[in-house]
């Protein structure tokens, strides 16, 4: 049970306020334009992946259909925390109510566990395409990566509703209640609460598992049969080619279930807020902005259809 608290202020729904970054007026303004610049580059970055694979008939396969879910749930992502953020760094802390806050929280757990599910899914589709070469067409169809594309959503959302659900059934007390964050995280709201959460840290650990562990030993056995299969290619070329288009996957898969983990599956007891903050700022910016560098500059096709697109030499889609 959570003691020395203050009784819950009945006389109106909670309202939250997220702690400022810095009261120095100079570095709000830098830390506003640097946000701002990153957020503009992320929505600007995953955008053109995603015109640049609908647009180019050559890029319509599983592989790259997967990309551009990524990319569009980055943008999403993103955007559910950025404004908000921007909004409230120059110290004004405007409260958000209890509502706001949960929908917050909803969307952002949605989003990030389908980038989980679609980064495992990704592993998956590199498996087919370097264990069975010969087979890849019949097993990966467009109806399999629909099924698995809404199904990673479908998930996302179930597991998302049952845990906010849960978590705001929680009495929080007083009327403003400050977040050390720069979001509705989880467990940062979590330690608002004015009532026994063991339950609901239980809760959110499955949910991790879930949606971090279970998916990462997926992504792990896939790379064992893809790497034993490159080990096995006698040409040096192919093995490079089969590593060149895994490597990016694995780049990306490394830095947002480490950072996530860190902050989801690590015991209470040995969790700093300030420390959980930075590490949110990784997944938040580092990762969105990543996902495009890195698909684009160790990818050819996509460089070569970038390319194409800014000197208007895009061959004409005839299908």
């Amino acid at each position: 049970m959570v003691s020395g608290k203050p009784a819950l202020n009945q006389s109106g729904s909670p309202e939250f306020v997220f702690r400022v970054f810095t009261t120095v007026p100079e570095f709000q303004v830098l830390l506003f334009l640097l946000f701002l610049l990153l957020y503009l580059m992320i929505l600007s970055g995953n955008t053109a992946i995603i015109w640049v694979v609908c647009t180019h008939s050559s890029l319509r396969t599983p592989m790259y259909f997967f990309l551009c879910n990524l990319s569009f749930m980055e943008i999403c992502y993103t955007t559910d925390v950025v404004p908000l953020m921007l909004s409230n760094i120059f110290g004004a802390q405007n409260p958000i109510p209890l509502a706001g806050c949960g929908t917050q929280m909803f969307f952002f757990v949605t989003l990030g566990s389908t980038d989980c599910f679609l980064l495992a899914i990704m592993a998956y589709d590199r498996y087919v395409a370097i264990c069975h070469p010969l087979h890849y067409s019949l097993i990966m169809t467009q109806k399999l990566c629909v099924q698995m594309v809404l199904g990673s959503v479908s998930w996302a959302l179930f597991l998302s509703v049952q845990l906010t659900a849960l978590i705001f059934t929680l009495p929080f007390c007083g009327h403003h209640r400050e977040i050390n964050h720069f979001l509705c995280d989880v467990p940062p709201v979590l330690r608002l609460a004015c009532a026994d959460i063991h339950v609901h840290q239980a809760v959110l650990y499955v949910v991790g598992i879930l949606v971090l562990t279970v998916p990462f030993l997926l992504i792990c056995i896939s790379y064992v049969f893809i790497a034993s299969t490159i080990l096995h290619i006698r040409s040096a070329e192919g093995r490079q080619r089969a590593f060149s288009t895994c490597s990016s996957h694995l780049t990306v898969v490394l830095l947002q279930y480490g950072c996530c983990s860190l902050v989801y599956l690590r015991p209470r007891s040995s969790t700093s807020e300030d420390e959980d903050r930075q590490i949110a700022l990784v997944y938040t910016f580092v990762t969105p902005l990543l996902n495009p560098l890195i698909y684009t500059l160790r990818n050819n096709d996509v460089k070569g259809a970038l390319k194409n697109a800014m000197f208007h030499k895009a061959a004409p889609d005839t299908t």
